[in-house]
């Protein structure tokens, strides 16, 4: 620290501040999907990532295709985040037929069983796309940085991303909050015996919730690829750093959710720099640890009405 002046230290600030919020932005994208999933569901799902690297994969698909048309290539990642939505929402959609709802009430079985899912999509990745990481063409209006002074570089694509974190985030909070499927949600998750009393098809909202969100996981996939390669284990770096996410925040509080994901981003973003980041996770992680001791509930609770 003693060898830095001032504006070198409020450099190295700003910039890992805002490597940060690209983090966050990816994290943060993420959570939203696990904490609809865990949160509102009672389902771990460890296949999470994966659903991720399916959005990724699309992106990738949509960048070969699309971006070899003439004039595409700036703007073939409109259709791309779309394309990763949907693939991750059917993929999403078929499984919860398929596998997840034989084990509701069961969140144990549903660990291991898309554990085992996770496995699978990752052989699946692997033959279908190789065993090597791949990478799409990135934009010319998301290269290069904006630079707010001469010592700090701000990426497009940081910006760009986060952009985008915020308008999903609002999206799932109209979803959640002002919707009439998301009153069918929170009425399912609160008592689900009385809601099919009244009509709701309780099956039906199970499936969309979950497919809705392994498809925001996928939105999350296709902004993963403009800030690093894809390969088929790529969502297993982010699995860890989601569940602490929605834990740490509060399991189906989405403010909680956000404050969460911002706060161990900027944390490990800036322990990284001056500790390494094997020491960052390691702190960060001890730090989540002693909180949740105080507050098992952690950062916002959910209001429950008795």
């Amino acid at each position: 620290m003693s060898g830095f002046s001032n504006q070198e230290l409020l450099a190295i600030f700003a910039m890992q501040g805002f490597a940060g919020v690209s983090f966050f932005s990816v994290l943060l994208l993420m959570a939203l999907g696990l904490a609809i999933i865990y949160g509102q569901m009672r389902v771990i799902n460890m296949a999470h990532g994966e659903f991720m690297v399916i959005g990724a994969y699309a992106t990738y698909l949509c960048s070969i295709t699309l971006g070899a048309l003439p004039g595409m290539a700036d703007y073939y990642l409109f259709f791309a985040i779309p394309a990763a939505f949907g693939c991750a929402f059917l993929v999403g959609y078929v499984v919860e037929i398929v596998l997840i709802r034989h084990l509701y009430h069961r969140p144990l079985d549903t660990l291991l069983a898309t554990w085992g899912l996770a496995l699978i999509m990752q052989q699946g990745f692997r033959s279908a796309f190789g065993a090597r990481e791949v990478s799409v063409l990135v934009p010319d209006w998301l290269r290069g940085s904006y630079r707010p002074t001469m010592m700090i570089d701000i990426p497009l694509n940081g910006i760009a991303i986060l952009v985008l974190t915020l308008l999903v985030t609002v999206g799932v909070w109209w979803f959640l909050f002002r919707s009439r499927w998301g009153l069918r949600v929170r009425c399912t998750t609160t008592n689900r015996d009385m809601s099919g009393a009244v009509g709701i098809n309780t099956k039906r909202v199970d499936r969309v919730t979950f497919a809705l969100g392994c498809g925001i996981a996928g939105i999350a996939g296709a902004a993963f690829t403009t800030i690093s390669s894809t390969g088929p284990t790529s969502g297993s770096l982010y699995i860890v750093d989601t569940f602490l996410v929605v834990v740490f925040g509060g399991a189906g509080s989405l403010i909680g959710t956000i404050a969460s994901a911002f706060s161990i981003a900027q944390a490990q973003s800036l322990m990284e720099f001056f500790l390494g980041s094997s020491m960052a996770k390691v702190l960060t992680l001890l730090t989540v640890i002693g909180i949740l001791l105080l507050r098992p509930e952690g950062l916002v609770a959910s209001k429950v009405r008795r």
